[in-house]
């Protein structure tokens, strides 16, 4: 099909959307200067991150004008995420800044008395428009969207379902006690506040069905006898899924190959018969993991890249070359951890962490995971009388790609004492699960340099600094719990889910699929993550979700037909 366009503006990961085009068939050109706009017969534009940093593109590269006359000229459109709120007249994240002006109404934040925000995980999309007859064209009302269905949702600013603009809602979804609009569509214009090219077959279906699509829909014509209109049912509790993480912890092997391997306690070489260290563990290559997981029902992947590559330079980072070649079959959401940070490439040439994090999320990732330089910068911060400074990777990632795509990795170990007073700058709690002297007290310390060196900082001081610095999620790992398959250590997590109002993931322990159970059950935490475990075909990630399911826990169930 010819005259497909993207208009990328810089928002980050388009590279997804992309490769979910081309894995259906189909060719997309990129937007490279206005005039582009006009020229295209169907345009999809994806957006992440601040509403008013998009708009504010879109008006510097003199898109906006071009995009309402592509937009009014009735051929096909499709917004994602931002891509769609901007259709609106405005957003209470930018206030000063206008949108569109397409569809009348303002983008407002979630209410976070009653949940985490963002709203970051796998919902349904629930369509309000019904068809009575079948469209003389033969085309999907629902564009794709399938009752049971569910889609991968980033973001914390939404449009509430507002009855006086009923003719453009074509779903919504229910968050917390919130019911907001999660796509649209009217005539010539479809647009998504989920990721369909990150939402699995399920958004395929979608990309495949406005993609086949052919011409102006006008379908939806409120007083059309053949559309019925519902209003969206509040149930008590939404349908929010717990999300299965599968991590790859990717490093270098002693004969410099590329391997994804597995520590206890973070050590991850094999231990020979006279207790020495031998050979880096290697349980597989990272793309082709990946591949295995996003087909097993992985609802994310993570890679962590624990071997520094400081001699490299920044286009040649091996890990850039593993996000590409992942994402050209992977359509879940990608994390990559490890080398956020200021480098210096060996000519000299200095790249800030922002200009980092662009790399990765160009090359595919939807999220960058910052653990060590987390710590370093808390430490600045406390020092400096909780100041922000603006200019910490944290601060400046958030600010240019948004909350969502900041990823805090914590790597924690247990500190015992006999009583509070013993710590009296430290968070400390109360344990059943005493110390080797029967301390009935500890804290979490923090570690740098992959849990080599503790740091004079506790979990609790992290996590709250770094949500107030912009951060979206906290991955909450646990050194004492790291490779033992003893099950996650509860106490930290239900800690660590008092102190913040961000989505937690998880981790260290699993064993199980009643760990997984045990987790969901007993903490609320968003997500749980586990390596080994899966690597090694000890559990796989459907016997967990079976398992999960049995004990009616909200999953992702995958559908992988077109």
């Amino acid at each position: 099909m010819g005259g497909l366009y993207l208009l990328d503006y810089g928002a980050g990961n388009v590279r997804s959307l992309v490769n979910a085009v081309n894995k259906l068939g189909y060719e997309i050109e990129w937007i490279k200067e206005p005039g582009d706009i006009l020229k295209a017969e169907k345009l999809i534009f994806p957006g992440v991150g601040a509403f008013g940093s998009a708009m504010q593109l879109l008006v510097e590269k003199n898109y906006a004008e071009p995009l309402k006359q592509f937009i009014a000229s009735g051929k096909q459109f499709m917004g994602i995420c931002v891509g769609l709120q901007a259709l609106f007249e405005g957003s209470e994240e930018n206030p000063n800044i206008s949108g569109l002006g397409i569809i009348p109404g303002t983008v407002k934040l979630f209410n976070k008395d009653d949940k985490v925000v963002p709203h970051m995980g796998w919902n349904e999309a629930n369509c309000i428009k019904e068809i009575k007859y079948k469209n003389e064209l033969g085309q999907d009302i629902h564009c794709g969207i399938k009752p049971g269905s569910v889609y991968y949702f980033v973001h914390s600013y939404a449009v509430p379902y507002n009855q006086k603009i009923k003719e453009w809602i074509l779903s919504t979804t229910q968050y917390g006690d919130e019911i907001f609009i999660s796509s649209i569509q009217k005539d010539n214009v479809f647009g998504t506040q989920f990721h369909p090219e990150k939402s699995g077959y399920a958004g395929l279906r979608i990309l495949k069905s406005f993609l086949e699509s052919s011409g102006n829909n006008n379908l939806v014509v409120v007083d059309d006898k053949k559309i019925i209109m519902k209003n969206p049912t509040i149930l008590p509790k939404d349908r929010f899924r717990k999300r299965i993480i599968a991590c790859l912890d990717v490093r270098t092997n002693d004969h410099g190959d590329l391997v994804v391997t597995k520590g206890d306690q973070y050590d991850v070489r094999e231990r020979t018969t006279d207790n020495t260290n031998g050979q880096v563990r290697n349980l597989g290559k990272p793309v082709d993991l990946a591949r295995r997981y996003f087909d097993e029902g992985a609802d994310e992947i993570t890679f962590l890249n624990i071997t520094s590559f400081r001699n490299c330079p920044l286009v040649d980072l091996p890990m850039l070359e593993i996000l590409k070649r992942t994402s050209e079959t992977v359509f879940v959401p990608l994390t990559i951890g490890g080398g956020i940070r200021d480098i210096i490439d060996p000519d000299g040439k200095f790249h800030s962490a922002l200009e980092v994090a662009g790399e990765y999320f160009r090359s595919g990732a939807d999220k960058v995971s910052i653990g060590s330089d987390a710590v370093y910068a808390v430490e600045n911060y406390l020092a400096n009388n909780k100041i922000l400074s603006g200019r910490t990777a944290i601060e400046t990632i958030a600010h240019a790609y948004g909350s969502q795509a900041v990823v805090i990795s914590v790597d924690p170990k247990r500190i015992y004492v006999n009583s509070p007073d013993d710590e009296p700058n430290h968070h400390v709690i109360k344990t059943s699960y005493p110390g080797p002297n029967g301390e009935p007290w500890c804290w979490y310390q923090c570690t740098v340099k992959g849990g080599r060196e503790g740091r004079d900082i506790d979990v609790h001081q992290l996590v709250t600094s770094c949500e107030v610095m912009g951060a979206g999620e906290i991955l909450l790992n646990c050194m004492d719990k790291d490779g033992t398959n003893s099950g996650y250590d509860l106490e930290l997590i239900n800690d660590v889910k008092k102190a913040v109002r961000i989505p937690v993931i998880a981790s260290s322990g699993a064993g199980k699929e009643d760990h997984f159970a045990e987790v969901f059950a007993k903490t609320n935490v968003e997500a749980a993550l586990a390596a080994g475990i899966f690597h090694r075909r000890e559990i796989p990630i459907k016997h967990v979700k079976n398992y999960l399911k049995e004990r009616y826990i909200l999953i992702r169930d995958e559908d992988p037909s077109l």
